[in-house]
């Protein structure tokens, strides 16, 4: 029955001093902040910690919650502050595999792009992946969180516009110079030919980014 609770409920709950509505909030959104977090710092470990200076936050700051935007985007907006903070203490480059920064995506868009491939293909696909997510992870802190929220996670321009504090067309202008700067840095990977079998995929990826 605590499980069907609305999110207002169970924040009134922890504002009264119940320590289940905490809990009930942590499971019913760790997971999504957590996803959100790896795709931002590229890093589990690092996710890890950016999850439980979050759930910090909540707890401290869940009075400051006015309920003027959904709970799920205040979150997001904690998140994304936090993931960017630990992004700036870190200030180093990791390799990581495109599904690893786009893990647990709901909008297939980017995914696409890397499926129905037979064994052949397998190494000009990892190479693509490979150059994606270095240009991905290479991206400013201003940009990255809108291309990930608008285009990985795949939210509307008004629900990242809320969740940043920015307004839409910042979101759009944002995310047309994010896609911008992607195109720009796998030109090469597009243009110098290297591999057949990544031909379709390419162009492919030239209509995401």
């Amino acid at each position: 029955m605590a499980e069907g609770m609305a999110d207002l409920d169970l924040i009134e709950a922890l504002r009264a001093g119940q320590e289940k509505g905490f809990e009930l909030l942590i499971e019913r959104y760790a997971e999504k902040a957590y996803g959100l977090a790896v795709r931002l710092t590229r890093s589990p470990e690092d996710a890890e910690e950016v999850l439980q200076d979050v759930f910090v936050t909540v707890f401290r700051k869940i009075n400051g919650f006015e309920g003027k935007s959904s709970f799920s985007s205040w979150l997001y907006r904690v998140t994304v502050n936090a993931g960017l903070m630990k992004i700036r203490k870190r200030r180093q480059d990791q390799s990581v595999a495109l599904e690893d920064v786009i893990s647990g995506v709901e909008n297939p868009q980017i995914l696409k792009t890397c499926e129905d491939h037979d064994a052949s293909n397998l190494a000009a696909r990892k190479e693509m992946l490979l150059a994606l997510s270095k240009a991905i992870s290479k991206l400013p802190d201003e940009y990255r969180p809108v291309f990930v929220l608008r285009d990985v996670d795949g939210l509307t321009s008004r629900e990242v516009a809320e969740i940043l504090h920015i307004s839409v067309p910042a979101v759009k202008s944002r995310l047309h110079r994010s896609r911008f700067m992607l195109k720009r840095r796998l030109h090469a990977f597009w243009g110098d030919g290297r591999s057949d079998g990544a031909g379709e995929d390419s162009e492919r990826l030239k209509d995401v980014v």
